[in-house]
Formats: structure tokens, sequence, C-alpha cells
């Protein structure tokens, strides 16, 4: 693999409204089958939250401040979440006038799914906050579910991803308990783990991935990371804007965020406090790591630039006021390329 054909992505927090439709758009391109139900290559948590599976920050995996692989938790079912049965004929047929209502089956503490915290976040009124955060496979630089695999059937292919062959695949799971980020899910019915392919069928046509094609807020884009004055080059290595999640597991991951910035709080009084901070930096900087300070001053001074009339080339960036930007080089039509194929 060439250094420049690492395949990345930027995801601006700022502009991601929780709307679900990158989530929707991988789930029915790409797991529509029985056994496949309760994946969600693709998911868009809320944060501060537990996220999916619940509580995969505390499971483990990646590697150790020496470069050591470590062995983290493999998540459960429960875990991940969904798949649950209904009561449905008891509200719908069981003559219960309204008395009952349409809830998951068995036991409360073991429910979970894929956005069963949504939009709780934290903070006390009337400065709570909270903010959305799409994740997928990281297509990691050093993907330890790849180290791990004991059968080999991980690779990073030519344009960056880390791809998986079904027929190789043992379903030894040790992939799952690799990932930090804990997005593989494994397919009982086939006995192979699965996770985000990037699409990768699309983009080898010139057509970006579902999550970024769909997303109507503008809030992802897509493109080589070496390339220069594109502009996930320009957002994650010159302006520095977008970083990591999570980069002390040290996998080198190829999802950038641009952290969020929040309204600004109120003071008892209900008067603004323009230089306090909602979201607590301290938060933000176990997600992002201590670059996070400097990201957030620029987007805040780049910001004022633009208020004060001046123009900024990274919030014009930022706003892509042509949606063709976010894309990369994979402007194709997918209805003209992969219907007609």
């Amino acid at each position: 693999m060439s250094e420049n054909k690492q395949m990345a992505w930027v995801i601006d927090l700022n502009k991601c409204i929780g709307c679900q439709t990158c989530s929707v758009a991988c789930k029915m391109l790409w797991t529509r089958e029985e056994s496949e139900k309760v994946q969600w290559w693709c998911s868009v948590n809320t944060l501060p939250g537990k996220g999916t599976p619940k509580d995969w920050e505390q499971m483990g995996g990646g590697y150790d401040a020496s470069g050591n692989l470590q062995e983290g938790h493999i998540p459960t079912d429960k875990e991940f979440g969904g798949g649950f049965n209904f009561n449905h004929k008891e509200v719908f047929y069981g003559g219960g006038k309204g008395e009952q209502y349409l809830e998951p089956q068995g036991d409360r503490e073991d429910r979970w799914a894929m956005n069963w915290d949504e939009d709780e976040g934290a903070g006390d009124w009337p400065n709570s906050y909270y903010f959305y955060m799409p994740r997928i496979c990281n297509h990691c630089t050093k993907p330890a579910c790849a180290d791990a695999c004991p059968s080999g059937a991980l690779t990073k292919g030519s344009d960056g991803l880390v791809l998986r062959d079904e027929s190789v695949c043992k379903g030894a799971k040790k992939c799952m308990a690799a990932c930090p980020y804990k997005k593989i899910y494994f397919n009982e019915e086939r006995n192979v783990g699965q996770q985000c392919i990037g699409c990768f069928p699309r983009i080898e046509k010139g057509v970006a991935p579902a999550c970024v094609r769909q997303c109507p807020g503008r809030a992802m884009f897509v493109g080589w990371l070496n390339e220069k004055d594109t502009p996930v080059n320009r957002l994650v290595k010159e302006w520095e804007v977008a970083l990591p999640l999570h980069p002390e597991y040290g996998t080198k991951p190829n999802v950038y965020y641009v952290p969020p910035m929040a309204p600004p709080p109120l003071n008892e009084d209900k008067s603004v406090n323009p230089d306090g901070t909602r979201i607590p930096p301290e938060y933000l900087e176990s997600l992002f790591g201590p670059d996070v300070h400097g990201a957030l001053e620029k987007l805040k001074s780049e910001r004022q630039v633009v208020k004060d009339g001046g123009k900024s080339e990274l919030m014009k960036t930022l706003i892509a006021y042509n949606w063709n930007e976010l894309l990369g080089p994979f402007t194709a039509d997918p209805g003209k390329i992969i219907a007609t194929d």
C-alpha cells in the first residue's frame, strides 16, 4: 500500500444532527439478513453515553504503551443489545384498551440497544449537554484486529481499508477481543466476524461510501488522507482540527472527528457566560486526547474571524457549500454506476 492510499473519514460533530440516516443507509445496504439483525456497522450514539456495545470504552483491546497487543473483552449479545421480542399481540389484539404499551420482553436490566440512551447526555439544567457521534470501523493503520486474527482473514487493502475474507475466517473472535472500538460483530449463522468494509465495492467504481453520500447534515467527509489540498488532508494534517477517537489505544485510526463546540453555559441568573464551557474540557480530552484543546481554540478563533467580517478557509471547508466537496474523489452517481452494472 502506498503512503497516499489510505482512505480516511472526517466527521464534524458540530453538524451531526443524530438523524441516523448514515446508520440506516449502511444497514439497508449491508446487513439485511436475519443473521445480521442486530448488526449496526455504522452507529450514531449520544455522548456522554454508554454507546454500543454497552460500555465499550471499558472493554479493552488495542495496544499498550510499549506497542504490545492487548486482548480485551468480547462483547456479549446482551451488551450489543437489540433483536428483542415485543408484546405486539397483547398491545394490538389483547383488548387492553390502551392500558398496555409496546415494550421489549424480558428482564429490564438486560435490555440494551444501539440507541438505548439517545439524547440523555449529562450536566445539570440549564447547562445540560450532549452531542452525537457516528462510529464505523476505523480502518486503522495498525489494526489490532488483523494482528490478533489467527487465520489471516483480516488484511489491509490497497486503499487502506481493513477487509475480511469470510472464506478464511474461522470464527475465533480474537478480532473482537483485540478491537478497542468494539465495532466487529459476530454472525452466528455463518460463524464469521463482520464489520464495516468502507463500501469498497462502491469506491472501486468511484462512488462514495453510503454513510457519507447519504448524510443530510453534510457532516461527513471522505478522501485520501495524504492527498494535499483536499478537505480531509487539510482538516487532519494542515489545520489539525480533526482528531482520532481514543488515540491512546495505539491503532492509529483513520476516522477523525472535529470536536463539538456547545453553546456557552448560563450563569445562575440565566445570563450567558461567554468565557465558560458547557462540555467539560476534560471529557473531550478523554475522548480525543490533549490535542483537543488546540483544535477547539483553532475552531473558535476561525469562527471569530468570520464573525468579524473576515474570511476563513477552515470555516468554508467545514460548511461545505457544495456537497460534492464532501465526497473526495468518489463523486460518481450511485444510481448510474451501481444499479446499471
